[in-house]
């Protein structure tokens, strides 16, 4: 399924270091133009993080993660959405079409 994701390698390899440093353990599932197929190379790409107990993740960690995202060296910009804090109707979108980009660890 990984393969439906429109990232270059590196970037998801930046992508992927940034998520392990500022949220580890938790499960980040990309959705949106970069997952249907819609997107070029500057589009967006949209995250959604799943923690373990799919509890809210604390807003200092949301906040560095932000940060850090902000700081990298990704050419586009990345929004990353805690999954407890969206609404259920939101979270049912999401849940029809998205690629789990780095699964929860246990």
């Amino acid at each position: 399924m990984r393969d439906r994701l429109h990232l270059k390698a590196r970037h998801r390899r930046m992508l992927e270091e940034i998520l392990r440093e500022h949220v580890p353990g938790v499960e980040v599932w990309a959705y949106g133009s970069r997952v249907s197929g819609h997107s070029h190379d500057g589009s967006d790409l949209d995250l959604v993080l799943r923690s373990p107990d799919l509890e809210e993740i604390p807003i200092g960690k949301l906040v560095a993660l932000e940060e850090a995202l902000r700081l990298s060296t990704i050419p586009f910009l990345v929004e990353a959405w805690d999954w407890a804090r969206l609404p259920e109707s939101f979270q049912r979108e999401i849940e029809r079409d998205f690629v789990v980009l780095t699964e929860r660890q246990k």
